[in-house]
Formats: structure tokens, sequence, C-alpha cells
């Protein structure tokens, strides 16, 4: 059961790149009540530099967004595998265990610096990608204990001395910070360029990168941090008959090594690990239309996981010998393609009603959902709705809400022991894993337009 556990933790990572376990799909209060909707719609400066830097040419003025965002998601594993019973028959032993991560804070602050008569536009954005983690407790109603309920005992995490995982515990955060140039070279056609700059952290315990010892099993990781830098290319076209078009291109991530160290379950001290998790490319297109009483988007994103490092490979390390050495070879997630809705209604004057749908496909399936457990990465539909307050022509202020329904994916648990010809990962007979996850948002902002 240890090897078979050693892939959760690491992948812990994955979920904190997530909304609905994917990469966030809105940045600020307004662009994420209108569901990241913003390719082709300008409507505030956290948006457009987020998802098209080429459209603040769009701003006839200067203008701050501000919002901080307090995100929760409930993921939920089962487990069940059938044992001998020590009698000549056998035993079914499942469990349910719910996360214990409280909310997470994740900042959004964007910038337009924008004179009427310039064709030259800059911007400044520092976006938290993310900022939470998973926590699942470890299982305490075991075997060798009395009252024992096999109907309520999670083997995913038993401690570690019975072949188990124990407690799951990670905090990720990714903070990235652009510097947008954009101009207009034509009567309404624009492009942008924005260099990307990134900072991570992680905090897993266990750490199942590197193989566990022998004796001393997996070890529990201490913070790491790494420097990651990037960039961003865009293109925004905008009509007389309020029609926009936009098309964003956001490169890799390009990210150093994690350098992970931590101690073992008896303290002593454990080697560094070195790990490389990148971030995936973004390919965004979208086609929106604005009058005096409406602004109606839709997008289009394409999230290449399946070419960036620390996601394309998957399964198992295999040691010089041959054999696995219980360490992780990657997540093997599939591309993710999104589709984001936007509204946002102005009939009521100095009050903004948004509205946002946004699907995207998930990269987990039965089989590759066990090396993506904690990252819990299967919802598939999420709704938002906001609505803002224009204290004068300058201050406005928004509150957003956003809501992931619920999303499961059902697979088998892994053991490198049973690994064949015809299956590399090595599914456990008669053993069954479900995940289960819904998240909410709540997003509190406020725009201000200043040198006016």
């Amino acid at each position: 059961m240890k090897n078979l556990l050693s892939l959760l933790a690491i992948l812990v990572t994955i979920s904190l790149q997530a909304q609905t376990g994917h990469i966030l799909q809105g940045a600020g209060a307004v662009n994420f009540s209108m569901g990241g909707a913003g390719t082709a719609l300008p409507v505030d400066a956290a948006g457009a530099l987020q998802w098209n830097p080429a459209s603040i040419t769009a701003f006839d003025n200067n203008e701050l967004s501000f919002s901080v965002a307090y995100f929760t998601a409930a993921p939920e594993v089962y487990s069940k595998v059938v044992q001998p019973d020590g009698q000549g028959g056998f035993i079914t032993i499942e469990g349910l265990t719910e996360d214990e991560k409280g909310a997470s804070p994740l900042p959004t602050l964007g910038i337009v610096f924008a004179k009427p008569d310039s064709k030259l536009k800059f911007g400044v954005s520092a976006v938290g990608v993310s900022g939470f983690g998973v926590d699942f407790p470890e299982t305490t109603n075991l075997p060798t204990g009395p009252g024992f309920d096999p109907t309520n005992s999670n083997p995913l995490l038993y401690p570690q001395s019975m072949g188990g995982f124990g407690r799951l515990f990670s905090e990720y955060q990714l903070l990235q910070v652009g510097f947008t140039a954009a101009y207009e070279l034509a009567e309404g056609f624009s492009v942008g360029l924005t260099p990307l700059f990134n900072y991570s952290s992680l905090e897993i315990k266990p750490v199942p990168i590197a193989p566990p010892s022998q004796q001393l099993g997996y070890y529990l990781g201490d913070k790491a941090s790494a420097l990651g830098f990037g960039f961003q290319a865009a293109l925004f076209y905008k009509t007389e008959m309020g029609l926009n078009f936009g098309l964003t291109y956001k490169s890799t991530q390009q990210f150093s090594d994690l350098k992970i160290g931590g101690q073992y379950l008896d303290g002593s001290k454990a080697p560094v690990t070195n790990f490389n998790m990148d971030f995936p490319s973004i390919i965004s297109a979208g086609i929106a239309y604005s009058n005096d009483m409406i602004d109606i988007g839709v997008d289009y994103r394409l999230i290449n996981y399946e070419n960036t490092d620390g996601f394309k490979k998957s399964g198992w390390v295999i040691a010089e010998n041959g054999f696995p050495n219980g360490a992780v070879a990657g997540f093997g997630w599939k591309n993710v393609h999104v589709v984001a809705l936007g509204l946002q209604y102005k009939g009521i004057e100095n009050i903004p009603i948004r509205l946002g749908y946004t699907y995207n496909t998930s990269p987990v399936n039965e089989d590759n959902l066990f090396f993506s457990t904690p990252a819990t990465a299967i919802i598939q539909n999420a709704v938002q709705a906001g609505i803002g307050y224009n204290i004068n022509d300058k201050l406005g202020l928004n509150l957003a809400y956003h809501h992931g329904l619920e999303g499961e994916v059902k697979g088998q648990l892994f053991n490198p022991m049973f690994i064949s010809a015809e299956d590399p990962y090595g599914k456990v007979p008669q053993s069954e894993l479900i995940a289960r996850m819904t998240t909410d948002m709540i997003v509190l902002g406020l725009t201000y337009g200043f040198g006016k």
C-alpha cells in the first residue's frame, strides 16, 4: 500500500493552480463575475491585463483595479480495497475522507496607464494565480484498534507504518507579475507584449518525488520556493459597431527547480530532492460585443499541460535495475479546453450587474485519477454572478461570487507491484477510488480612475 500512495502528495501541487481544478479562470471581481471572459472584452484593468494585454489600448484614462478573493474548496476522496481476512475469506475496507483546509486569500492587482491622445499604453499586473492546498487527515479507525469498522476506514490515508500515506498536507502559492506595453498600430487594431515574472512556494508532507527510505519511508517536506519567467503576446481589434476580437498566447512559465528538504518521521534529516514544475502555456481567443446597455463576451482557451514539464510524463520512476523505485515520474494530465461566457448589464445607473459561466474539460480521467487524487481536478462547470456600485466617475466597488458545481471521477488504486506489459501503472484488483469536489469563492474589489 505504501507504494500505491507514493504519487499522491506531489500531485497536490496541481490542485494549487486551480479554480475548478485548473488554472484560475478569472482575474479580479469584475472579470471573475463574468466567467473570466476577457480576451475581447476589456471591462476593467485586471481582466484586460490577464487575458489580453493588447486590449488596454481601449482605455482612455488611468485605472487601478484591486481585488481579494476568498477561495474555499471541498474535495473528498473515497477508497476501497479487498483483502484476505485471515480465515479463508475476504474483507472489504472502505472510507471517505473530507479535506480540512480552510479559506485562502487570492489577491489581484491591475493598473493601466493610458493617456487619451496616445496610441501607446502601459500596464502593471500582479495576480495570485493560486494560494491554497489540501489537508487530508490521517485515518484513525485502523484494523489494529478496538471497535474497527471496515465500512468507515480509508486505506488511502493509513499511517506509513501500516503501508498507508498518513496525513496529506500541502500549501502552495504562485504569484505572477507582468509589465505590459500595448500599441495601436492602425485604427482599432492593437498589439501587446507582457514579460512575466513568477514566484512559487510549496510545502508538502510527505514528499514522494524521491524514492522512500526502506527503513524510514517518505519524509515530510520543508517549504521550498522557485522563480519562473515567461511572456504573453496579444492582438486586439475593436470595431466602430461595438464588435471586438482578441487573440493571445501566454508562454510556458519556465521555473527553476523546487529544492525540497525535510525530515523523516523519526526526526532525522532527509536529502534534498529537486523537482521541476513549470506553468503551462495558454492560447486564448475571444469575441465580444459592447454598447451603452450591455457587454457580452465569449472566450475559448487551450491549456497545454501535455507539453509542460512536471505534467507531461506519467507513472512511476524506473530505477537502473529495471524496477520502479517508488518515486513519481509525472502526472500524465491531458490538455484542458475552456469556454467562458460573460455578460454585463448597464441599464441601471451606476449599478452594473454581471453573470458568467465557465466550462472546461478535465485533465483527469479514470486512467490517471490515482495520480491526481489530491488535485481533484474534476469540476467542469462553474457559475458566477456579481454586482458593482459606481460611487462616482472615479471610484467603483465590486462584488463577485463563484460556485464550481460538484464533479466526480471514478478509478482504481495503482501499485507498481502489479505492473505488467498490459498494465504499466499496476491497477490493484477489486480496488476503487472516487474523487469529488466543489469550489466556492467570494471576491471583493474596487476600481479607481486616477490622474483624470
